[in-house]
């Protein structure tokens, strides 16, 4: 027979597992949509006062990823939270992870050191939230 704690040790596993998918879900949410809104609506010359890059890159470039940022973080929690087609959220964390690979090869290329912190702490976010939601403890859509 199990001991007691085991027994009670799984579900305060899985509510805990639910709880940091969530606020990893919100964190990044919040950062791609912020960064995303940023890239798209800011005038170039003061991102490029921010950034190295923004400058350098042609501006349809610097829209387009300001763009993907926006639909990436709202697909890590939009389709969870309201259960319409939840799949789209462990797509959404694949796109937000090779988004930080490529990132981080783009960073690193140019010589922009001080940008690899952040892809650093993104990138196991999104790979946190790929492999909860595509693994552990994925939302499922209502039937009906």
């Amino acid at each position: 027979m199990p001991h007691s704690s085991t027994l009670h040790s799984a579900p305060t596993a899985a509510k805990s597992l639910q709880i940091g998918l969530w606020i990893a879900q919100v964190l990044i949410f919040v950062a791609f949509t912020v960064f995303g809104c940023m890239k798209f609506f800011m005038p170039i010359d003061h991102l490029a006062a921010m950034w190295v890059w923004p400058g350098d890159v042609p501006p349809r470039f610097l829209r387009l990823m300001g763009l993907i940022d926006i639909v990436g973080g709202a697909g890590i929690l939009l389709p969870a939270l309201t259960r319409i087609l939840p799949r789209l959220t462990v797509l959404a964390a694949l796109g937000c992870v090779l988004l930080q690979i490529v990132a981080f090869i783009f960073h690193s290329s140019r010589g922009e050191l001080s940008a690899l912190p952040l892809n650093a702490i993104l990138l196991p976010v999104c790979l946190f939230i790929l492999w909860g939601r595509g693994k552990k403890a994925p939302i499922i859509a209502p039937r009906g």
